[in-house]
C-alpha cells in the first residue's frame, strides 16, 4: 500500500509520518503531484495560518489537485479547514470539498478566562458518523490545537464542544477529515489512522 503525506509550507508533518512509522507503516512525503494521484492513501496535515496556506497551495498547483482526488483523503486540523469552502481567518476562500464554514472561536462576554483561544487540550468527541471511527471510540478523548472550527453542517462525522458545538470530524465520498490530532491523540488516536488506512 502505498502511503502519501502531502509536503506543503505547514507544519505537523513529520509529527503525522512518525505516528505512521509507530503503525509499522510507511509513507512518502511529496509534493509530486504524479506521486500523490497515484497513491493508495493520502494525508493531508497542517498546522499555520489559513491564506498563506492556501496561496502556496494555488502556487504549487495542489488547490486544484486535492479535490479532484479519487482515493481515501484525510485532512488533519488545518488540513480540515482547508477542505472547507470559506475561513474567517484573514478571510480566506478555501478548497471547498467541504461545504461547512470555518470560525474563530469566540469566547462568551466575561468567560475569557476560562474558555482560552486557542482551544489545547483533551476533548472528547460524540455523534460519529464516519466509517474511520467505529463504536467503540464514542465520547473518547482525543487532543485538540485550534483558535478556528468548521461549524457543524451536512457532513460533520464527529462533533466536540469548546464555547460552542463544532465538526470534531467530516467526511463527505471519499474525503475524511479531523479537527483534532490523531498523531497526538495515543491509542485513540492510532485506531482512527488504523481505520483511515483499512480503507
Amino acid at each position: 500500500m502505498k502511503i502519501v503525506i502531502i509536503k506543503y509550507n505547514a507544519g505537523n508533518i513529520e509529527s503525522v509520518n512518525n505516528a505512521l512509522i509507530r503503525l509499522g507503516v510507511s509513507a512518502e512525503i511529496t509534493g509530486d503531484h504524479k506521486k500523490i494521484r497515484t497513491a493508495d492513501k493520502v494525508i493531508f496535515p497542517g498546522v499555520g495560518e489559513a491564506s498563506t496556506t492556501m496561496a502556496y497551495l494555488k502556487k504549487e498547483g495542489l488547490d486544484l489537485l486535492i479535490p479532484e482526488l479519487k482515493q481515501p483523503v484525510l485532512g488533519i486540523c488545518l488540513g480540515l479547514q482547508l477542505m472547507c469552502s470559506h475561513s474567517e481567518e484573514n478571510d480566506t476562500p478555501c478548497l471547498g470539498i467541504f461545504e461547512e464554514k470555518v470560525k474563530r472561536f469566540i469566547p462568551e462576554l466575561g468567560m475569557e478566562f476560562v474558555t482560552k483561544v486557542p482551544h489545547m487540550g483533551w476533548n472528547n468527541i460524540t455523534n460519529l458518523k464516519s466509517d474511520i471511527f467505529d463504536p467503540s471510540l464514542e465520547g473518547q478523548y482525543v487532543y485538540f490545537v485550534h483558535s478556528y472550527y468548521a461549524a457543524v453542517g451536512e457532513h460533520t462525522a464527529a462533533i466536540g464542544n469548546y464555547i460552542n458545538l463544532f465538526s470534531a470530524a467530516l467526511h463527505k465520498d471519499n474525503f475524511y477529515a479531523t479537527q483534532f490530532h490523531p498523531e497526538k491523540s495515543g491509542p485513540v488516536g492510532a485506531r482512527i489512522l488504523e481505520n483511515f488506512l483499512k480503507l
